[in-house]
């Protein structure tokens, strides 16, 4: 360090200072604003980037919410077109069961009038078979013209007898 000073020189030292100051003139005019320019330039390019990166997280989780959302619809409407569908299925089941009770309390009707006007047909006819008879008997009675009443009463029961009612 003696040695330093020993050899110093103020006009080196001042000539080295003033070109020292020249180029920290020189550095801050030509070469500090184009580095301070880059750098912010870079830090508002990774600010953007930053907030451009929060609005696509933002937006995802809208999607997201948007997406559950419909999901969540799609779910309750397909449940309201099933309950739909199985009220449909009951009621046309319902309707099938009412129109095949209408079906059968008319078929039972008609069955039932059937047989009353059947009823009527073969006691109408039996009448006629029974006065029919009946002439026949008295025809052959007043023909044989018996004195006894047994005997009139026995020609009867036989003719009874051999009749046959269908």
């Amino acid at each position: 360090m003696e040695q330093l000073l020993n050899d110093f020189s103020p006009g080196l030292f001042f000539m080295k200072a003033l070109i020292l100051l020249i180029l920290i003139y020189l550095l801050k005019k030509f070469a500090w604003k184009p580095i301070l320019s880059a750098l912010d330039l870079r830090e508002s390019g990774i600010q953007e980037a930053l907030l451009a990166a929060e609005k696509a997280r933002f937006e995802l989780e809208n999607l997201q919410a948007d997406n559950e959302r419909m999901i969540q619809e799609a779910r309750a409407e397909r449940e309201a077109m099933m309950k739909e569908a199985r009220e449909i299925k009951n009621k046309m089941i319902a309707d099938a069961k009412e129109e095949a009770k209408a079906s059968a309390d008319k078929m039972i009707l008609q069955a039932q009038e059937a047989i009353v006007s059947e009823r009527k047909a073969a006691i109408t006819e039996l009448k006629g078979q029974v006065a029919s008879l009946s002439l026949e008997i008295a025809e052959k009675v007043v023909k044989q013209e018996l004195a006894n009443k047994n005997e009139q009463k026995k020609l009867i029961e036989d003719m009874l007898g051999k009749a046959t009612l269908n």
